[in-house]
């Protein structure tokens, strides 16, 4: 990922205080499916529009750089459309790139492949 896209990631984050859990973040960036269940029953099904469409891009395109230039992301990716979709691989390893970078900037580390793919 370039620095533009870093700082995108960045400043559109802002504080990560306001985030209790890495899942809070991670719904904020829409990289995950906004639904409410109860009782197995569905609730509040007009919530898909919640959260920062512009981080949505951002992890979507550093997905895309990944798949270029990261064996194991490409290696997840092509697991994961195997048995669903390109667009829900897509998500899936775009809210893995979310989380990593929620404990990055949390943390003040540096990104490390293996810890994400282990």
């Amino acid at each position: 990922m370039g620095p533009i896209l870093a700082l995108t990631i960045m400043l559109e984050t802002g504080d990560l205080g306001r985030f209790a859990t890495v899942g809070d973040y991670t719904s904020y960036c829409r990289c995950v499916r906004a639904t409410h269940t109860s009782n197995g029953k569905k609730k509040a099904h007009n919530n898909g529009k919640n959260g920062n469409p512009d981080l949505a891009w951002a992890f979507v395109e550093a997905v895309h750089h990944a798949l270029r230039t990261c064996p194991q992301a490409k290696s997840f990716y092509d697991k994961k459309r195997a048995k669903r979709n390109g667009a829900l691989a897509t998500k899936a390893l775009a809210a893995k790139w979310s989380k990593a970078a929620y404990y990055m900037m949390k943390r003040q580390e540096v990104f490390e492949v293996t810890r994400g793919f282990g």
